[in-house]
């Protein structure tokens, strides 16, 4: 079987069991079933969270007011003991680990974002094992990716991983919230992401981190557009990892879609967040949804928010959906000035031009 690259999604509550503690004879077998497929030729990438959690084990749990100062220092000091158990776990299989701590700040810039890209590669390449988390010791919250599910989505993207795993507390995405309705039934595979799924979408049922199954979905939504399978699956089924990379099912799978985004798309859709939203007529969606047209001045009805030349922006239809996400030529202040004009009006409104269109196809990725 050809290797793949697989990246594991470990949440506070896997690696805590749902105690205050860390787990570390789960984490043993988890380490175990990565070794299994090291050796079998896979590459593997582990996106770790319970820095704050191993923080405050250590600390012996001690009382603090609920202040970011003392969040990031509480991630500083657990970043220090997760990895060092992280190390300490492979280095029983004879595995070394690099860490690599994100920003979203790391994810928007493009050169950060190749810098990123080509660190974790040359750790795949010298067959180390990759250990992300965010960079809770310094980030705030303007430049949080805010999940370690999202963030797991980001770095298979940086990987252009084949598969990534959410492990987490429960079994996957069930057609009712099971701690309420005991008719609730696991959806085994998931071809459509629309509002209904989202609505059965809950929250963290710990309380101990950042993400619950709405943030698995983000992430299952931006990684399988990415050309990546996704599944959503607890941690406890006995070697669950290297089922699930055997096509096993198990949990909630996301399958890619057909067509993997290419590189500058990948980042498009992984990097930066929006800024703003441009809102388009029935036409310009249509020539961007069924032609693949680029989104001209004249099809824009409305802008919304501040942004500049060269941030992303949210494209939306006349309902009132999200149904592209680009990258776009002209700030919000002169896109108001030549919004619903021809192209060629362009410079004669503005005094200069980026090019005729708002944002071109290059830079767009439909949702």
């Amino acid at each position: 079987m050809k290797g793949k690259t697989i990246v594991v999604k470990l949440g506070t509550s896997v690696l805590t069991g749902g105690t205050r503690y860390l787990d570390r004879a789960h984490m043993v077998e988890l380490v175990r079933q990565c070794a299994s497929l090291h050796r079998a030729g896979h590459q593997i990438i582990v996106v770790t969270s319970a820095a704050i959690a191993a923080g405050r084990e250590h600390l012996g749990f001690p009382t603090l007011a609920n202040t970011m100062a003392n969040k990031q220092m509480l991630a500083a000091v657990g970043q220090t003991q997760l990895i060092q158990t992280w190390q300490s776990l492979f280095n029983l299989y004879g595995l070394h680990v690099g860490q690599i701590l994100l920003t979203r700040a790391d994810l928007e810039d493009r050169e950060r974002y190749l810098n990123a890209r080509d660190t974790l590669r040359a750790l795949l390449d010298h067959r180390i094992i990759p250990v992300i988390n965010e960079n809770d010791a310094v980030a705030t919250n303007e430049i949080k990716v805010g999940d370690n599910d999202n963030l797991s989505a980001r770095a298979a993207i940086l990987a252009e991983a084949d598969l990534l795993v959410l492990l987490t507390d429960q079994k996957g995405l069930f057609t009712a919230d099971p701690r309420n309705d005991p008719k609730a039934q696991l959806i085994e595979e998931v071809q459509t992401i629309d509002d209904t799924l989202r609505k059965l979408a809950g929250g963290s049922i710990g309380g101990l981190g950042t993400g619950g199954m709405a943030t698995k979905l983000q992430a299952a939504d931006v990684a399988r557009r990415a050309g990546i399978d996704v599944v959503i699956a607890t941690g406890q089924v006995p070697e669950v990892i290297g089922r699930l990379a055997d096509g096993e099912r198990i949990g909630t799978r996301f399958p890619a879609l057909a067509t993997p985004l290419e590189s500058r798309k990948r980042w498009i859709l992984a990097g930066p967040p929006p800024h703003g939203e441009i809102h388009i007529d029935a036409g310009a969606a249509k020539a961007v949804r069924e032609k693949g047209s680029s989104l001209l001045p004249k099809g824009i009805v409305r802008i919304e928010g501040r942004f500049r030349r060269g941030e992303a922006v949210r494209i939306v239809n006349p309902e009132g959906r999200e149904l592209a996400r680009g990258i776009c030529r002209y700030d919000a202040l002169d896109l108001n000035l030549i919004k619903g004009q021809h192209s060629e009006q362009i410079e004669s409104l503005l005094g200069h031009g980026h090019g005729n269109v708002a944002i071109h196809r290059d830079d767009l990725v439909l949702l």
